[in-house]
C-alpha cells in the first residue's frame, strides 16, 4: 500500500522508522508466533509416553519449518482460511482456528487430532504475544535507548566543565554544569532501563485450558502431570510459568513491562522539554540542515523539531502504554474478549516509543553547547553566589548571614560589585574576605564536573 494512503502515521509518514517492528508487531508476525506455539505444543505432546504420537526427524524438521520459513504467502493463506475458507475448510471467522487448520496443512494426517489438543485460544495467544513482545523490546527498542544513553554519557564527559546557570521554579539558581545535567539524565535512564530488563525477565506464560484448571487435559489423560508439563513447556519458550490463571493470562507481567517503558519515556520527556528550553535560550546551538525549512514564513528559524517530535510521540506512547497496562489486567469473571482488540495495539505503542527514541537521538546529534551564552547569563546573575556567601558566613559564626544576603539580593538586580561592597563591610578575617571576593557564578559549580565524569 502506498504509505500516503495509510490510516495511521505509523504505517504512513513514519513507515521507514517503524519498519524494524514489523517482524514482531504485525498481524503476520502474530500468525507466525501462533504457528510456533501450536507446533512446539504438538511436538511436546509427542514426547509424552501417554500420547500415541511420534514424529521422525524429518517430520519434526518439516513441522518447525512451518514457522521458521513462515512468509507472506503463508500469512495470506491463514487469512484466507479465516475469512474465505480454503479447501475442505469453511471460513472460520476465528484467527486461532485458522492457524490450527494451517498447521494441519503441513502436518501428517495422523497428527491432526492432536493439533490444539485440549487448548483454548488464549493458551496460544498469550504465549504468542509474549514471544513477540520480548524481542520487540530487546532487539528494537533497547538498542535505540542504549544509543541515547551513550550520547548522554558522551555529552556529560565532554562538557562536564562547562558552567551553566541552573533554574529552580524557573528562576536563576545555584550554577551547575551542562555535562552534569546530561549525566543526571544518563543516570536516570540507566535505572529505568534496569526496570525494563527486570520486567522482561518476569514475562509469564499460561497454558491451562478453558478455565485455568487443565480440565480437558486431565479428563483425557488423568495420569499425566499436566501442571508439570505446562511449566516445562512455558519455560522452553523462555517465559516464567503463570500457575494460577483463569482462561486468560492476567497480564500483570505485561502491565509491569508497560509501566517500566513508560518510566523510561518519562525520563526522556523531561529531557526533551529541557533540551527544547536550552535551544530556546540559545544555550544549545543547532546544526542547520542544507535546504531544510524551519518556518514557512520566517526564513531565519532553525526549530527544535526533533525534540518536539520526540515529545509528541513519547506522550502518545505513554498514553497507550498506560491504557494497555490498566486495561489488560481486567477481565470479567473467567474471560471476556475485550482485551483481544486492545492487545493488537501493543505494536502501535512500541512504534511511538521507537519514533520518540530515534527523534531524540537525532536531536541530540544536532546540538552543540554554547559556552559563551551560558557564561554571559552567569555573569549577568551574580545573585546566585548568595547561597555560597551566606553558607561561608554561617561557617564563620554569623547567625544573621542569611538575612544579610537576603536583604541585598531578594527581588533586586545586583552586581558583583554590590557583593564586594558587602564583603568589605563584614567583620571577617582577611583570608575569609579574600575567599568571598574570589567567588564568581562560573566557579560556583560544586562537584559538577566530577559528577559529569562519574557517569558511565
Amino acid at each position: 500500500m502506498n504509505p500516503l494512503y495509510a490510516v495511521s502515521p505509523l504505517d504512513g509518514r513514519y513507515a521507514g522508522r517503524t519498519r524494524p517492528l514489523a517482524r514482531y508487531a504485525s498481524e503476520a508476525a502474530l500468525m507466525r508466533a501462533r504457528v510456533e506455539v501450536e507446533v512446539e505444543y504438538l511436538l511436546a505432546l509427542a514426547d509424552l509416553d501417554a500420547v500415541p504420537l511420534d514424529f521422525a526427524d524429518d517430520e519434526t524438521a518439516a513441522l518447525r519449518d512451518l514457522y521458521d520459513a513462515f512468509d507472506e504467502s503463508d500469512a495470506e493463506l491463514v487469512k484466507q482460511i479465516e475469512t474465505e475458507g480454503y479447501g475442505e475448510y469453511s471460513a472460520t471467522n476465528h484467527d486461532v482456528k485458522a492457524v490450527e487448520y494451517f498447521v494441519r496443512e503441513g502436518a501428517p494426517e495422523r497428527a491432526h487430532a492432536w493439533i490444539h489438543f485440549g487448548l483454548t485460544s488464549e493458551d496460544v495467544n498469550n504465549l504468542a504475544y509474549r514471544i513477540l513482545v520480548r524481542p520487540a523490546v530487546e532487539d528494537v527498542l533497547l538498542p535505540e535507548l542504549r544509543d541515547v544513553r551513550d550520547e548522554l554519557v558522551e555529552m556529560a564527559h565532554e562538557h562536564g566543565d562547562v558552567p551553566m546557570l541552573a533554574r529552580t521554579h524557573g528562576q536563576p539558581a545555584t550554577p551547575t554544569t551542562f555535562g552534569k545535567e546530561m549525566a543526571v539524565y544518563a543516570s536516570r535512564l540507566g535505572r529505568a532501563l534496569g526496570r525494563v530488563a527486570d520486567a522482561l525477565e518476569g514475562l509469564e506464560g499460561k497454558l491451562a485450558g478453558a478455565s485455568g484448571t487443565y480440565a480437558a487435559h486431565r479428563a483425557a489423560y488423568p495420569d499425566v502431570d499436566w501442571r508439570a508439563f505446562s511449566r516445562e513447556f512455558v519455560h522452553e519458550l523462555g517465559l516464567q510459568h503463570a500457575s494460577h490463571v483463569t482462561q486468560v493470562n492476567p497480564s500483570d507481567d505485561l502491565s509491569e513491562l508497560f509501566d517500566a517503558l513508560s518510566s523510561v519515556n518519562d525520563v526522556l520527556l523531561d529531557l526533551d522539554r529541557d533540551a527544547w528550553r536550552y535551544v530556546s535560550d540559545t544555550y544549545l546551538g543547532q546544526d542547520a540542515a542544507e535546504g531544510e525549512t524551519g518556518s514557512s514564513t520566517m526564513p531565519h528559524k532553525v526549530n527544535p523539531i526533533d525534540f518536539e517530535n520526540s515529545e509528541g510521540n513519547l506522550s502518545k506512547a505513554n498514553s497507550d502504554l498506560d491504557f494497555l497496562g490498566d486495561y489488560l489486567t481486567k477481565s470479567r469473571l473467567q474471560r471476556d474478549l475485550s482485551d483481544s482488540t486492545a492487545k493488537r495495539n501493543i505494536g502501535a505503542a512500541f512504534a511511538h516509543c521507537l519514533i520518540g527514541y530515534l527523534k531524540l537521538s537525532d536531536g541530540l546529534g544536532k546540538v552543540v553547547p554554547n559556552p559563551d551564552v551560558m557564561r554571559a547569563d552567569l555573569d549577568d546573575t551574580p545573585e546566585v553566589i548568595g547561597e555560597a556567601v551566606q553558607t561561608i558566613l554561617r561557617r564563620e559564626g554569623h547567625s544573621d548571614a542569611y538575612e544579610r544576603v537576603k536583604a541585598l539580593t531578594r527581588g533586586r538586580r545586583v552586581t558583583i560589585e554590590d557583593f564586594h561592597e558587602l564583603f568589605r563591610d563584614l567583620d571577617v578575617s582577611e583570608p575569609v574576605r579574600e575567599e568571598l571576593l574570589a567567588l564568581t557564578p562560573a566557579s560556583y559549580t560544586g562537584y559538577g564536573a566530577e559528577l559529569a565524569r562519574d557517569v558511565e
